[in-house]
């Protein structure tokens, strides 16, 4: 009996899968590097105040550290009759 002649170098199934399985594990051999905190955007620090109509608003701190103070130690009725507000 002689043996057939083979098509040269075809793949088969049981080629193919090991070639899947490792193109899907490239992405994860790729060049990692860790981030520093450098090259990621500058994270501000932020403070909740409320405004006079009730709403909460975040004001970055270093707004607040630039402000001015008008009064200080006024008493709630006071700060109520200021924002116009009826108790």
């Amino acid at each position: 009996m002689a043996d057939k002649p083979k098509k040269g170098n075809a793949i088969s199934r049981r080629g193919l899968f090991p070639l899947l399985g490792s193109s899907l594990l490239l992405p994860f051999i790729g060049n990692t590097r860790e981030i520093t905190p450098d090259e990621t955007t500058q994270e501000e620090e932020y403070k909740t105040l409320l405004k006079p109509d009730g709403t909460i608003v975040k004001v970055k701190a270093s707004a607040l550290k630039n402000s001015k103070v008008i009064k200080k130690n006024i008493p709630n009725s006071t700060f109520l009759q200021w924002l116009g507000k009826k108790f």
